[in-house]
């Protein structure tokens, strides 16, 4: 398997510790779980937890390869990844990668022993009538400054971290307790451009983001995945931040909004409050309700 796996566990883990896929975000990467993994440790003490963390195809170390692109390829990939290990992971997702997991809970059930999604994975039904440049559009307007930095190159890494430095809802993390495991999830991002070294670029490829990005609106199983899941007991948490991607105090979801969606009461839903949608995962008032869920699902 092309895809790269970073074994974020702090210590040795048990010989029958149990396991944490946890999936980024459309633009992030694997050590975006870095803090997550520290503070596991602390909770449930060193090996106990085993935490791995891919970078997606076109992120990171994951090269996208040939063939199709979108959250099909990511749902395959993990599927392999969790069917590998000797139990069924929890899969932990955010954002797209959120969806990426309810897609998998919903069509390989026995792949896993439970979900737990943040901000992301719940979706509406499927619009209709946009086109390749809407999507193009789409992306600019939801993401920013997010997806500004994959469009340009800079003259050095630090160039590159002053750049995510200006983000309304980033740079504030940059800049807090926790900014040493943000910087390190920011270094595996930036590297040499390959037509010309002198310059630095983010890792992730245009091509994939474009098309994770469109399958994130498009994707005609993704709006019933999580139902899907229930419905093969597959047990759910999802935990939502109540401001958005720049720090708005609009976030993806609401009370008003959860309740047009129709999530099934199965579903553990919790609201994290004071967070926006990166520092539910970024920091550690974030995380903390993160892990609680992980651990009702562990049994720990």
């Amino acid at each position: 398997m092309s895809l790269h796996v970073h074994d974020l566990t702090v210590g040795t883990a048990a010989p029958d510790a149990p396991t944490v896929i946890a999936v980024h975000g459309i633009t992030g990467n694997g050590l975006n779980w870095t803090l997550l993994a520290e503070l596991i440790a602390e909770r449930f003490g060193p090996g106990v937890v085993r935490l791995l963390a891919p970078d997606l195809r076109g992120r990171g170390d994951s090269h996208i390869g040939p063939g199709p692109l979108g959250l099909a390829v990511h749902v395959q990939d993990l599927f392999v990844l969790a069917s590998s290990l000797p139990h069924p992971p929890l899969l932990l997702g955010h954002s797209m990668g959120a969806a990426v997991c309810a897609l998998l809970a919903a069509t390989h059930p026995e792949a896993i022993r439970g979900l737990v999604l943040v901000d992301g994975g719940v979706n509406f039904p499927v619009p209709s009538g946009l086109g390749d440049s809407d999507i193009d559009q789409t992306l600019r307007v939801v993401l920013g400054p997010a997806m500004k930095r994959l469009e340009r190159t800079f003259d050095s890494p630090t160039a590159y971290l002053e750049f995510v430095g200006e983000h309304q809802a980033v740079g504030p993390l940059l800049r807090g307790p926790d900014a040493d495991q943000v910087r390190r999830y920011l270094d595996h991002d930036v590297r040499p451009c390959a037509a010309d070294p002198t310059k630095y670029a983010s890792s992730c490829v245009l091509a994939a983001i474009r098309a994770d990005g469109k399958d994130v609106i498009f994707h005609p199983a993704l709006a019933g995945a999580v139902r899907r899941a229930v419905e093969q007991d597959v047990p759910i948490d999802f935990l939502w931040a109540p401001r958005g991607l720049f720090d708005e105090p609009q976030g993806l979801y609401d009370p008003e909004r959860l309740k047009l969606l129709h999530v099934p009461d199965e579903v553990r839903v919790t609201k994290v409050p004071d967070t926006n949608h990166y520092s539910i995962v970024l920091s550690r008032p974030g995380l903390g309700p993160v892990i609680d869920a992980v651990a009702r699902h562990l049994d720990r």
